[in-house]
């Protein structure tokens, strides 16, 4: 359970900073979404896990993970609307 919440925390000291930039600088230039789609199904993947299988408090970085990047998502679409009008 250590590595995993090192790794957990590692991946998620990188998302904050992604958000950030996203949200700073209105643009996709950067971003790949199919990347985001597929980390994001990773850590719900991690969620799932952890409710059917081995419930602890590691979920809650895989939450917080999944919270970011949903939000880094939502930065895409929004940015990318923006772009187009």
């Amino acid at each position: 359970m250590i590595f995993e919440i090192i790794m957990l925390l590692c991946f998620g000291a990188a998302w904050p900073l992604s958000v950030y930039k996203s949200y700073k600088s209105k643009s996709i230039k950067g971003k790949s979404l199919s990347f985001l789609y597929v980390i994001f199904i990773g850590y719900i993947a991690g969620i799932l896990n952890k409710i059917y299988y081995r419930y602890d408090a590691v979920i809650y970085l895989y939450v917080f993970n999944s919270f970011l990047v949903f939000l880094d998502i939502f930065l895409y679409h929004k940015n990318k609307k923006t772009i187009q009008s």
